[in-house]
């Protein structure tokens, strides 16, 4: 097997099942009419509602949902079972699940006057359903962005070539926003500006004089304490037990509260001020990125075979062991370790929240939301051929030395192609975690503010999520929380799929497109979760339980609670959901009405 063959086989799934399959439940189905109002054009109020060119929109959503997990779930899944098992699934579960949840999340939304998933929830099910989406959507929220800017501040600290394309990444997204909606420049010549010095700023991230400097500075900020950690945390990920100490020092305090200033500012500002069109110069470095690597795994066949020829085994069992006592079955596992690049609740969660709002034409549903779904699972896709030409190094490593190699087939020298590539992979992070801020503070709003009236501010529900993501990274909790990331996010896709299903239901419309792949979700998810607190409960809970390590012992028993919780959770969303469903089934379909014209 090598890269062209596989690259190949992405292109041939995102044209069959886009444009024979998900361009006819939009015709068929969906019914997307150009002439409805959407919920932008109604309410435009510059802030959350605001009709946005599906030029932008569309690189907006798919920077918005592509994060980290196409990329980590590829190669943590190949690693651990092969890459035929990530390969398939990556295709099934892109052609007839993550588009489908994808695109009707914001179709749902859409036609429900720009609500979130659980205020829809609340009007066609039921208010438990209501009140447990939104524990359970606030809490999955927090538990990414406390991840994510852990994540962010750990990599401005250790890697002083970063810092310059970031701050600049922000300054030009700041910029495009001037130019295109208050200038009223065009869109081709911002973006090149604006693309060109973020990229420029990129390039020279790595010169020595500008490395040393941002070293220097995260030096300077450590002598501080006299070298001394502000807070140490036990990291069960690291390796062994003895010693697995994480340490937080005055330079990564530093950059996290930089990144959550900048998220804060993300949140509070008008849409088309920041978080638009930073996400949107993002989505620019990390397509260069993207067309450059997987062009070159796929020209690399031929002159320079050795970046592209497939180096580890195809399929490496059923169930891998995971430490003494733990599983990994191939179903459930895979099927949560791949998220982003098959399916995954984020996207559901922040198409309904944020880019359902910024739809200007019923039309724009499909090519935004579909269309950008594919693309991601492109994004994994190429994740999973970094590591399976033979990559080395953690994920993120195996990443950008694999891709890296694409790169270089264009004659780029090597440094600079896993430069780029590295710098991609930060830009994606970043971008998303501004954007999961914004989400937190609406649900927070939606959540809280009948019972407690100061949460309706939009400064006060984003200095809560901000502070409450900060004590997060501070406590080292969320390394603990983050082995429940992956069912958490598809048991989210899960719920996403049901109320699709039910309001399909209720409009009196095919529905099987979306609970198929529902039930599929519903019963692999809470199968994985079972699974993950068996392996906290017997890997982690009783060894050190024995060894006498109280805080690995109170973090894995507190996680194993959690996942009970979870499936809790999700069984009564399921019971509200059927009750709903069969309801709605026996009632005669409404007659359709005209179309409200367009303001």
């Amino acid at each position: 097997m090598n890269a062209l063959i596989a690259v190949i086989i992405g292109a041939v799934t995102v044209y069959l099942a886009y444009a024979h399959y998900a361009r006819r439940i939009d015709r068929n189905v969906i019914q997307s009419d150009p002439k409805r109002a959407t919920p932008a054009t109604l309410y435009m109020d510059g802030v959350d509602f605001m009709p946005t060119n599906r030029n932008i929109l569309f690189g907006y959503h798919f920077k918005s949902i592509a994060a980290a997990g196409p990329i980590v779930g590829a190669i943590v899944a190949a690693t651990l079972w092969g890459w035929l098992p990530a390969l398939v699934w990556l295709v099934l579960g892109v052609s007839f699940m993550g588009w489908a949840s994808d695109y009707s999340a914001i179709v749902l939304s859409v036609r429900n006057e720009g609500n979130s998933l659980s205020a829809v929830a609340h009007r066609l099910v039921s208010p438990r359903t209501r009140t447990v989406l939104f524990l359970f959507i606030f809490f999955y929220l927090l538990l990414i962005a406390g991840a994510f800017v852990g994540i962010m501040a750990q990599v401005m600290d250790g890697q002083p070539k970063t810092p310059l394309g970031i701050i600049l990444l922000v300054a030009m997204g700041l910029l495009l926003g001037q130019m295109l909606y208050r200038w009223k420049m065009g869109l081709l010549g911002a973006t090149v500006i604006t693309v060109g010095i973020t990229f420029l700023g990129i390039l020279l991230g790595p010169l020595p004089a500008i490395e040393g400097t941002f070293k220097g500075f995260n030096e300077s900020l450590n002598t501080m304490t006299g070298g001394a950690p502000i807070v140490t945390y036990f990291d069960p990920t690291l390796a062994g037990f003895k010693g697995a100490e994480a340490k937080i020092m005055p330079s990564l305090l530093f950059w996290a509260i930089a990144i959550c200033l900048f998220c804060y500012a993300g949140s509070v500002l008008p849409i088309w001020r920041m978080a638009q069109p930073v996400v949107y110069v993002g989505f620019w470095i990390t397509a260069m990125a993207m067309v450059l690597g997987l062009l070159g795994a796929a020209v690399g066949t031929f002159v320079k075979p050795e970046v592209a020829q497939f180096q580890i085994p195809a399929f490496k069992g059923w169930n891998p062991q995971l430490g003494p006592a733990g599983i990994m079955p191939l179903w459930p596992m895979l099927f949560v370790t791949i998220a982003c690049g098959a399916i995954s609740g984020w996207h559901a969660l922040f198409g309904s929240v944020g880019t359902a709002r910024q739809i200007e034409n019923e039309a724009d549903m499909l090519p935004v939301g579909a269309g950008s779904m594919f693309t991601e699972f492109l994004l994994g896709l190429l994740a999973l051929l970094a590591v399976s030409v033979g990559a080395k190094g953690a994920p993120v490593g195996a990443f950008a030395n694999g891709l890296g190699g694409f790169i270089s087939v264009w004659g780029v020298p090597v440094q600079y192609a896993v430069s780029l590539a590295f710098a991609a992979f930060i830009v994606i992070v970043l971008v998303v975690t501004q954007l999961i801020f914004r989400v937190m503070r609406v649900t927070l709003t939606e959540w809280l503010g009948e019972v407690i009236p100061p949460c309706r501010n939009q400064h006060v529900a984003s200095f809560i999520s901000v502070a409450l993501a900060i004590l997060l990274v501070l406590t080292g909790t969320w390394i603990y929380l983050w082995q429940l990331f992956g069912a958490a996010n598809q048991l989210m896709a899960a719920l996403s799929l049901l109320l699709v299903t039910v309001w399909l239901a209720s409009v009196g419309k095919d529905w099987l497109y979306a609970g198929l792949p529902m039930i599929f979700m519903y019963l692999t998810t809470v199968a994985s979760i079972l699974v993950t607190a068996y392996n906290l409960y017997f890997n982690v809970y009783q060894p050190n339980l024995v060894a006498g390590r109280v805080i690995p012992v109170v973090g894995s028993g507190l996680m194993v609670l959690v996942a009970i919780l979870l499936v809790v959770a999700a069984l009564f969303v399921a019971v509200d959901g059927w009750r709903a469903f069969v309801r709605y089934l026996r009632r005669p379909a409404p007659a359709p009405g005209p179309a409200p014209a367009r303001g």
